[in-house]
C-alpha cells in the first residue's frame, strides 16, 4: 500500500481518535486556551521593553519617545494578561456560571494593578543584580553587557516578574513564564522561590532553584548548582504532598560553586559561606563555612618512549 493509501485510510480514525482525547481531557486543559503560552511569552517581552526600554526591541527606539513606548508596553502587557488571569481563575471558581458574578474579574483587576504598581520596584533590584554580575565576573566590562548578553539577567527578570503573580496565588501563568526563561536559558528558578537583592549566577546553563528555596542578598551561584527536595513526602495515595517545605535555605554572601548539590527542606547555608565545586549537601552548615569534596589524587606515569617509537 502507497504512503497516500494508507494516510487516506488510517487518518479519518487516528484523527477522530486524537478529537475524542481532546473532548475528554478539555475541562483540564482550557485554562489559558491552548495558544495561552505564547500569549504570555508576548506578555514578557513588553513588561521586559517597560523594565528595559530599548534592550529587547527588533529595532532601535526613538529616545524622546521613551516614555510613551513605556506606557504603551504596560498597557499591552496589563490588558492581555488580565483576560489570562481571569480565565486561569473562572476555571477553578465554585461561582461559574453565577448570573452577575465579577468576582474572577476584579480579582483579576486588583492583581493587574499591584503587578504594574510593583514595576519600578522590580527595576530597581534587577540593577541590584546587574550590579552583583559587574561586581561578581572580572571578564563583565559594563552593565550593559551584562543586560545584553547575560543569560542570569534574562533569567531572573522574568522570574522577578512572575514571583510576584505567584505570590498572589494567580494559577499557571507564573511557571509558563519561568519555564519560557528555562527554555531560553538553561537556569530553572520556580516562581516560588524567594530570592533576595544582588543576585548573580555565572554562566547559568544547568542551575535548579527550587518552589521553596529561600536566598538572601549578595548570593552568588555558578553553573550547574541544584538547590532541590532532598525526598518527597508522600500521602496516603503514594502522590508527593504538595505546599510544604522541601527545598535548602541559603543566607547572605554565600557563594555557591558548580555542580554543588544542595538538597533538603531543613538545610540552612549559613551567611558568608563558600561551597564548593560538585559537594553534595544535605545537612545545614554553620555561618563561615567552606565546605569542599577532598581532592583525589591524579596517578602520573611516564611512557615508555621505546615502545611508542615507530619503526621506519
Amino acid at each position: 500500500m502507497s504512503l497516500n493509501d494508507w494516510l487516506n485510510e488510517n487518518v479519518p480514525k487516528i484523527s477522530k481518535d486524537l478529537e475524542d482525547l481532546k473532548n475528554k481531557h478539555f475541562c483540564e486543559e482550557r485554562i489559558i486556551g491552548f495558544a495561552g503560552k505564547e500569549s504570555v511569552y508576548n506578555i514578557i517581552e513588553h513588561l521586559r521593553t517597560a523594565l528595559f526600554p530599548g534592550v529587547y526591541e527588533k529595532q532601535p527606539i526613538d529616545e524622546d519617545g521613551i516614555n510613551i513606548i513605556i506606557g504603551n508596553s504596560i498597557r499591552i502587557a496589563a490588558l492581555q494578561l488580565n483576560n489570562l488571569i481571569v480565565k486561569t481563575l473562572r476555571n477553578k471558581c465554585d461561582h461559574q456560571g453565577r448570573p452577575g458574578c465579577n468576582e474572577c474579574k476584579e480579582i483579576a483587576n486588583e492583581a493587574i494593578k499591584k503587578l504594574i504598581s510593583r514595576l519600578p520596584e522590580i527595576r530597581r533590584i534587577l540593577q541590584t543584580d546587574i550590579q552583583a554580575a559587574y561586581e561578581g565576573d572580572p571578564a563583565a566590562m559594563s552593565t550593559e553587557e551584562i543586560i545584553l548578553s547575560y543569560p542570569s539577567i534574562d533569567a531572573v527578570s522574568i522570574y522577578r516578574i512572575a514571583h510576584e503573580l505567584y505570590e498572589m496565588e494567580i494559577p499557571i501563568i507564573p511557571r509558563i513564564m519561568t519555564e519560557y526563561a528555562h527554555q531560553r536559558t538553561g537556569i530553572d528558578i520556580h516562581p516560588g522561590a524567594h530570592i533576595g537583592e544582588y543576585f548573580f549566577i555565572d554562566h547559568g546553563t544547568g542551575v535548579v532553584i527550587g518552589e521553596t528555596c529561600h536566598i538572601g542578598n549578595h548570593v552568588k551561584i555558578y553553573q550547574g548548582v541544584t538547590l532541590g527536595a532532598k525526598s518527597f513526602k508522600l500521602d496516603e495515595h503514594g502522590n508527593p504532598v504538595k505546599g510544604i517545605k522541601r527545598h535548602p535555605d541559603i543566607q547572605d554572601n554565600v557563594v555557591i560553586y558548580a555542580g554543588a548539590t544542595i538538597l533538603g527542606g531543613e538545610t540552612v547555608i549559613g551567611h558568608d559561606s563558600i561551597i564548593g565545586g560538585n559537594v553534595w549537601l544535605i545537612e545545614s552548615v554553620p555561618p563561615y563555612s567552606i565546605v569542599y569534596n577532598g581532592q583525589p589524587l591524579p596517578v602520573i606515569k611516564q611512557k615508555n618512549p621505546e615502545k611508542n617509537h615507530k619503526k621506519e
